[in-house]
């Protein structure tokens, strides 16, 4: 009986170890219609259905054109929330997609932003990780959601921000060499 076990294991064990490992790299969920990695395209186009009296600007790198970062105000339709919402883009993949809020410096609304944001993402993303006080994280693989908040009196400063590893990692074959070695 032992050795019917130990043969389903070495016929399955592969395969589950692949499943579980496709499992903990799966994406995660999108939050307002935002994902870690998303196409510039698809950015554009959020963006723009999202954006509340102001127009999505983009810079491109001045070394190359591989590099843009864009930026626009957006309010959520969804619950009206305002975000300055910020892209950085390697090769028209999102590395980087950051919503930035800010609320609470003359009255006690601070606190709450922290709140509803906290109660929210826990809401779409599930179980958080605590990576020191005032940040929240969510990991999928080389992808990854953080939540960071900070104050200053009633004031409170949010950042929800979006990362790709994957696509962070190739902005290495864009840097300026630094010259060190030659002689």
């Amino acid at each position: 009986m032992r050795s019917v076990r130990t043969g389903l294991f070495a016929l399955l064990g592969p395969g589950l170890l692949l499943a579980q490992g496709a499992a903990t790299r799966a994406a995660p969920p999108p939050y307002r219609g935002l994902s870690p990695g998303l196409s510039y395209r698809a950015f554009v186009e959020r963006a723009n259905a999202l954006a509340d009296h102001d127009v999505l600007v983009c810079n491109t790198s001045q070394r190359t054109a591989y590099l843009m970062e864009c930026g626009v105000g957006i309010r959520d339709p969804g619950d009206g929330a305002r975000f300055y919402l910020s892209g950085h883009f390697i090769e028209q993949r999102a590395c980087v997609i950051a919503l930035y809020d800010s609320a609470g410096f003359r009255d006690t609304r601070g606190p709450e932003l922290v709140a509803r944001t906290q109660r929210d993402l826990t809401r779409v993303f599930g179980r958080h990780r605590q990576r020191h006080p005032g940040a929240w994280e969510w990991n999928y693989g080389h992808q990854f959601v953080r939540l960071t908040w900070r104050a200053r009196g009633a004031g409170r400063w949010i950042d929800i921000t979006f990362i790709d590893k994957d696509v962070l990692d190739r902005i290495g074959s864009y840097e300026k060499s630094s010259g060190r070695g030659k002689t």
